[in-house]
């Protein structure tokens, strides 16, 4: 099937722009109410009508600009202050003086808020810092001289604006900061799987070369010395890898933007689920016994697939470790709200530390291939191993519908002498 390519946007700075949107609507029709109410009391009562047309059709016609960030402009912003404060400054024209000195309200009223909040939100706490001082001065020549109430209202928006503008620059580096974790997990998920197939296969296949040509001698030895370090190589790319750097969106309206592909996998086939027992039968081999319900054990899809893979990883484990005579067992249990597989040797057990040091030399079969499989599906692997009695290995799947790409956290499990510590 196709890969699918989800794209997924976080901005917490859109609804900002959409409720300024509103604010400025409501204001307009507000600032244009209290006019209405107090027409008698103008001594040019036209300047202020002209200014009120003006005002409506500017914040009608501007609607798309503070839609999002993109469309607010520079060249927006400068304009919509200028008419905000031509608005304070044409007060003392059109209003009289007494209502001026008992402290009535500019022609613009608090319509002029929401343009410094447009400043806040595009250009963060400076911004806003430099818009509402604009404000403030023609308030203060509006006034002739500073009044408390005048002192009062230029104090908030000074205040709101910047505290506004503070939040809004957080909030884009907590989406940056967001996009980044979830593009790291989503190629660390992306490697584990690489390195599950690439463990299952091409490491495999390289050891068993090496081994065989080191028994051969003579001129394959040197084809086996090649392919040792080509393995080496090989472990250490994928225990490293490489993590992309996160993407930006193209419109800074859009917020943070994660893009990750999708490769549609067996839990998206509308047959259902799988018995498992099927998987599990060409395990079955002279040295190999398998234990199973009479009855089908129905799994999902993927968790089927996986569950069965990590059972083949443990068996390539005690063919590897515990010699070609080492015989193993493998028991499928099925249970009211989960399926566990037991695979257990009479192999030589293992060492206590052995697996931490084999992941530090990049050798990931349990890390991965079991624990790794396991936990993308949100079940569990627990290993015993003691010394001279062999190893055992159970894994836990829950039959719950769990999502594959949102590990559920279940905890791996460290070795140890006797004993198991989860990890």
């Amino acid at each position: 099937m196709a890969k699918r390519e989800r794209v997924m946007r976080m901005s917490v700075e859109q609804p900002l722009w959409r409720a300024l949107s509103g604010y400025r609507v409501l204001t307009m029709l507000y600032a244009t109410g209290l006019f209405a109410t107090a027409y008698d009391e103008f001594d040019r009562p036209w300047v202020a009508i002209a200014y009120y047309v003006v005002l409506f059709v500017w914040t009608i016609a501007t609607l798309p600009r503070v839609a999002n960030a993109a469309s607010c402009t520079k060249r927006f912003l400068a304009a919509d202050l200028t008419i905000a404060l031509t608005g304070i400054l044409l007060t003392r024209v059109a209003d009289s003086a007494a209502r001026i000195d008992a402290g009535g309200p500019t022609l613009p009223s608090i319509w002029t808020a929401g343009s410094v909040l447009a400043f806040a939100i595009k250009g963060g706490w400076r911004w806003a810092a430099f818009a509402s001082t604009l404000v403030a001065a023609a308030n203060l020549v509006h006034r002739g001289a500073p009044t408390r109430d005048t002192i009062h209202n230029v104090l908030l928006v000074w205040v709101a604006s910047i505290a506004i503008g503070y939040v809004v620059e957080v909030a884009r580096a907590s989406e940056a900061t967001l996009a980044r974790a979830l593009e790291i997990e989503a190629a660390t998920r992306e490697r584990e799987r690489l390195a599950r197939d690439i463990h299952d296969g091409v490491l495999q296949v390289l050891a068993m070369v090496q081994r065989r040509a080191s028994a051969l001698g003579g001129e394959t030895a040197e084809l086996g010395r090649m392919a040792g370090e080509q393995e080496v190589a090989l472990r250490t790319l994928v225990s490293g890898g490489l993590v992309p750097v996160s993407r930006v969106s193209e419109d800074a309206a859009l917020g943070a933007v994660v893009r990750a592909v999708d490769e549609p996998g067996d839990d998206e086939d509308p047959a259902g689920p799988v018995d498992l027992r099927g998987l599990l039968a060409p395990y079955a081999a002279a040295r190999v016994t398998l234990s199973e319900p009479g009855a089908p054990v129905p799994l999902a899809p993927a968790a089927a697939k996986e569950l069965a893979a990590a059972v083949g990883a443990a068996l390539d484990n005690v063919r590897k470790h515990a010699g070609a005579d080492a015989r193993a067992w493998i028991l499928v249990e099925d249970e009211p709200d989960a399926v566990i597989v037991t695979v257990r040797d009479d192999g030589p057990g293992i060492p206590e530390g052995r697996l931490a040091q084999a992941e530090g030399e990049g050798r990931l079969g349990v890390a991965l291939s079991i624990r790794g499989r396991l936990r993308e599906i949100g079940g569990a692997a627990e290993l015993i191993s003691v010394p001279g009695q062999g190893t055992e290995v159970e894994l836990k799947v829950p039959k719950a519908p769990t999502d594959s790409k949102a590990p559920k956290g279940s905890k791996g499990s460290k070795v140890s002498r006797g004993k198991v510590e989860r990890a």
